[in-house]
């Protein structure tokens, strides 16, 4: 279940068959974008799409003129959007042909791409609005260059080009980043502060103007993303024992936690993802 190929998205509407493929990047860019994706799916009128949280910022780039609309802030949403990182799920509806592609970002990608902590990333900006002319054209230049592998070549080349070789983040923050996704979110907030030399507070502060969120939430999403691989084994552990693995208290406590980031609960949100398969 891939975050960046759409795992994390689910469409619920009447949609025709479409195509949809993930690439890694080039293994230079490792640190900066966990991947590609890219889609086709024809348009059938108004869908929603709700799009869980991520450990990363997902910028979408449109191919196609499409109508996007979010429920709870009844806001229209800029082309060629740029999602941060979420502490709750993503909900809006849709009309139009979704075709294009998407970039899955690290945090230090993000601030090597947009030059400022992810704190500061603006709500519901779109690419260009960040970025100007050089990301206009490049999604002309994506939208007119036939065939996927083609494209993630492109993106790699862009990526290459335009990432700040000099950006940052704090050390502390990306060892504590490190160690929060290693341990898929299990280790205590005080003890990774402990082990990167900084006070709670402090570190709290800093994780939070850097990635944007707070730790203890970027730790509930971790704990979420190992959940998820789980599920999407060929042979998935039964629920209770994932919440059991993942470090829940108990079942009830995973499907509280399950429908706070993605809006249902974890049988609905399976059964979407099979309906996409």
């Amino acid at each position: 279940m891939d975050r960046w190929a759409g795992g994390l998205s689910r469409r619920e509407g009447q949609e025709q068959a479409g195509e949809s493929v993930a690439a890694r990047p080039d293994p230079r860019l490792s640190a900066h974008v966990f991947g590609y994706a890219g889609s086709r799916f024809p348009g059938t009128g108004p869908a929603v799409r709700r799009i869980a949280p991520i450990d990363g910022i997902k910028v979408i780039l449109d191919f196609e003129r499409l109508d996007r609309r979010m429920l709870a802030a009844d806001a229209r949403e800029p082309p060629s959007p740029v999602v941060g990182i979420q502490s709750g799920p993503l909900v809006f509806e849709q009309s139009g042909t979704d075709h294009g592609m998407v970039i899955g970002l690290t945090p230090l990608g993000a601030h090597a791409l947009f030059g400022m902590p992810l704190k500061e990333l603006p709500a519901y900006a779109g690419i260009t609005e960040l970025l100007g002319t050089p990301a206009a054209h490049l999604i002309e230049q994506l939208a007119e260059t036939p065939g996927w592998t083609a494209r993630f070549a492109l993106l790699d080349h862009w990526l290459t080009e335009r990432l700040h070789p000099d950006a940052r983040l704090a050390a502390p923050v990306q060892a504590a980043w490190d160690l929060l996704g290693a341990a898929h979110g299990r280790t205590p907030i005080a003890a990774v502060a402990e082990q990167v030399g900084w006070s709670r507070s402090h570190f709290e502060a800093r994780f939070h103007a850097q990635i944007g969120i707070p730790p203890k939430t970027f730790a509930r999403i971790a704990r979420f993303h190992h959940a998820l691989r789980l599920l999407a084994r060929p042979e998935p552990p039964r629920l209770p024992d994932v919440a059991l693995r993942c470090g829940y208290t108990d079942q009830p406590h995973f499907n509280r936690e399950f429908r706070a980031l993605t809006g249902c609960a974890p049988t609905r949100f399976l059964a979407l993802a099979n309906q996409e398969t």
